[in-house]
């Protein structure tokens, strides 16, 4: 097959341009101009010079404009040898990944109009966060990964290359149909699924590890919809802004160790892996980003979550404050002696003359120690022995 290789400064888009068994790799450089025919096809184009000149009258003037602009500066060079121009696939050098139709390698494309910020598009682009990622999630050949938020599929194909399955859920059809089309016919094709739809709004499949650069806005759903999933999966490695995988790994002290801290160290391990600055997205976001590990612990605490919460939601609603003054607010009392007396009345306890929940409640908080704790600077373990001494009072937060 005879080939042909021209450059052009004019033309941004690479394409291939055929005539029977000859191709022309057309692709654009900076600057340079520089064009070459081989010798075994100098006799061709004499031979088909006249043939071939009214064709390309004809050719230009089925082509979109810049094109056409194109193939009149590479007349001067090559003779007006008449070629059919077909946009098809684009060439790509030797080394570097395929681009997406109508993008870039990285499967950006044009993210103005592609990419929703209001949605929390913001691709990763920069192959070597992806790849520390997958490492932190140490995937076996066996595993079944649920990728939430998959995008154009450059995290994906990282993936792709260690699990065995790939179940990938993505809310835009959009980015749905450009991932599809990414594997479409490549070697991963059949070991990825893609779920349209939103993953809030759905049950999980089965999955081994989770993934996920996340949409910002579910990230506090997204993480409680994963801890609570059964059965228990091995890891989650999520993408979040800076300070929301702050709050989960925070420890007492910690200025933004809160409710969402114990909330989530209750029932799993975690722990930061790295820190991702804006630029490594495209469009960048106006936050940076940290990588976290949740590890579910198995088997989880024996714990009422709806009671665990209603505790820790009134020791942190003034968590610099002690918890004999975060209890002492009047809604908390009126809510806690409501429940007091429901329970007592649901299990045929008497309820003492004069009795007043407060008292009840302070005495439960001097008994254990902790009248003059601050909710700042409990752990885990703290909140569990308030969790069940209150209860052995009937105190309870739901």
């Amino acid at each position: 097959m005879s080939q042909f290789y021209f450059d052009f400064t004019k033309f941004n888009t690479p394409f291939d341009v055929t005539n029977g068994s000859d191709t022309v790799t057309i692709r654009s450089t900076k600057h340079v101009v520089d064009s070459c025919v081989c010798a075994n096809c100098k006799n061709i184009v004499a031979a088909r010079k006249a043939e071939e000149a009214k064709k390309m009258e004809n050719l230009k003037t089925s082509l979109p404009s810049s094109i056409s602009a194109m193939c009149k500066e590479e007349e001067k060079v090559v003779e007006k040898v008449e070629v059919k121009v077909t946009i098809g696939a684009p060439y790509v050098k030797h080394g570097s990944k395929p681009a997406t139709k109508g993008g870039s390698a990285d499967g950006s494309r044009h993210f103005g109009p592609m990419f929703n910020k209001d949605l929390g598009q913001h691709i990763l682009i920069n192959p070597l966060v992806s790849q520390g990622i997958v490492d932190k999630a140490h995937l076996k050949q066996t595993d079944t990964v649920l990728e939430v938020g998959p995008g154009t599929g450059n995290l994906t194909i990282k993936i792709l290359e260690q699990a065995k399955r790939v179940i990938a859920c993505e809310a835009d059809a959009r980015l749905a149909a450009e991932l599809t089309k990414r594997v479409q016919g490549g070697p991963f094709q059949h070991k990825l699924e893609i779920l349209h739809g939103d993953v809030m709004k759905r049950d999980l499949p089965f999955f081994d590890v989770c993934i996920s650069n996340t949409p910002y806005q579910i990230s506090s759903p997204l993480t409680f919809k994963l801890i609570f999933h059964r059965p228990i999966f091995r890891c989650a490695v999520l993408m979040f802004q800076r300070e929301f995988a702050m709050r989960l790994v925070a420890r007492p002290g910690d200025s933004l160790y809160g409710r969402l801290s114990v909330n989530c160290q209750l029932y799993s391990k975690v722990t930061h892996v790295m820190k991702v600055g804006k630029n490594n997205f495209k469009p960048p976001p106006n936050v940076e980003s940290s990588v976290v590990k949740i590890e579910p612990l198995n088997p989880p605490p024996p714990v009422d979550f709806e009671e665990w919460d209603g505790l820790v939601r009134i020791a942190f609603s003034r968590k610099h404050k002690t918890l004999a003054a975060s209890f002492k607010n009047t809604a908390t009392m009126q809510m806690l002696d409501e429940n007091y007396r429901t329970y007592c009345a649901s299990n045929d306890l008497m309820i003492e003359d004069g009795f007043q929940i407060k008292d009840k409640i302070l005495g439960v908080l001097e008994q254990m120690g902790y009248s003059d704790a601050r909710a700042s600077k409990l752990d885990i373990h703290d909140f569990l022995k308030l969790l069940s001494a209150f209860h052995d009072a009937n105190v309870h937060f739901c």
